[in-house]
């Protein structure tokens, strides 16, 4: 199959250079210096278990010509709208679109804007960032991609696209990336936002590594109050999070390395654009949506809201 992965940071990056490493048809859409790196050397990886470079396709939006069967769109949400109208030029009918943003709900919104394609949801667990132009390092061993039919997607579709959904699973699989084809991806999405969320507002508002909430101790304590807020929100969802899920995210929690941020971060510290009303503004928006409290989140909102 022909892979279209947007995006060739510490998500699309790993991805698109995965797939090329293993032999897979991919290309990545990048620009700028990051792009004229992995055009002259490749794509760089600096990993737990060594160096090495891969020979990657990469292009410009505007200089791309093919048509792909799976496009991953991996870019910060400030930037998803911007990619709508290049997937609606490049896609053909029968592509699949898998988003793996930060962000919740994303999936459901670009099935919004392209009608007329199969937009699954998606999310993606993952240590990695741009070093520098053509370089990813990657601080965790883990690498996994989940992904899957959001509830009430009608059958025809369902018996439609499986057998690609099956066949992108053993691709990734192939190239060393842990695949999860999900049955309850609001779910899964939704957990996997329940850890990226509070760490990234935490470490946002305190300007903390992970070694801060790593430790017993006031951070350690609000990062679980954050994890229990989203957990109200989803039973007011009825998209319900396991019970256990502060143990499930303290034990991600004290499994990074010590230096660990979240980009959201990284970027409000580098002065940069950034995904807090997403990740953080959003949640304060849900509470009230759904009538439920919010009250660690207001607070680190509202101290986020300064800061900027």
């Amino acid at each position: 199959m022909k892979y279209l992965v947007i995006g060739a940071g510490g998500t699309g990056g790993c991805i698109g250079g995965f797939l090329a490493k293993a032999g897979k048809d991919v290309t990545l859409i990048a620009r700028g210096e990051h792009l004229a790196q992995m055009r002259q050397h490749g794509l760089q990886f600096e990993t737990l278990d060594g160096n090495y470079s891969v020979p990657v396709k990469a292009c410009t939006m505007e200089e791309y010509t093919e048509k792909p069967d799976v496009i991953f769109v991996c870019v910060k949400g400030y930037s998803l709208i911007d990619t709508i109208p290049f997937i609606q030029k490049t896609a053909s009918s029968h592509t699949i679109v898998i988003p793996i943003l930060n962000i919740y709900g994303t999936g459901k919104q670009m099935q919004t804007l392209l009608p007329d394609l199969t937009v699954t949801d998606g999310c993606i667990y993952i240590a990695a960032e741009i070093k520098s132009p053509g370089t990813i390092l990657m601080s965790g061993r883990i690498f996994r991609v989940v992904y899957g039919l959001r509830k009430g997607t009608p059958d025809s579709v369902i018996e439609a696209v499986m057998p690609v959904l099956e066949r992108i699973g053993q691709d990734l699989t192939d190239a060393q990336i842990t695949p999860l084809l999900s049955s309850f991806i609001e779910r899964d999405a939704l957990q996997k936002f329940s850890f990226v969320s509070p760490m990234a507002a935490l470490g946002a508002s305190y300007d903390i590594p992970s070694a801060a909430v790593q430790k017993e101790g006031a951070f350690r304590n609000i990062f679980a109050a954050l994890i229990q807020e989203i957990k109200a929100l989803s039973d007011a969802m009825q998209v319900s999070l396991p019970e256990n899920i502060v143990e499930i995210n303290l034990k991600i929690m004290d499994d990074l390395i010590p230096t660990a941020t979240a980009s959201m971060q990284r970027d409000i510290k580098n002065g940069k654009q950034s995904e807090v009303d997403g990740l953080v503004y959003q949640v304060v928006r849900l509470g009230e949506q759904y009538h439920v409290s919010v009250p660690v989140y207001t607070k680190l909102a509202d101290k986020l809201r300064q800061m900027l």
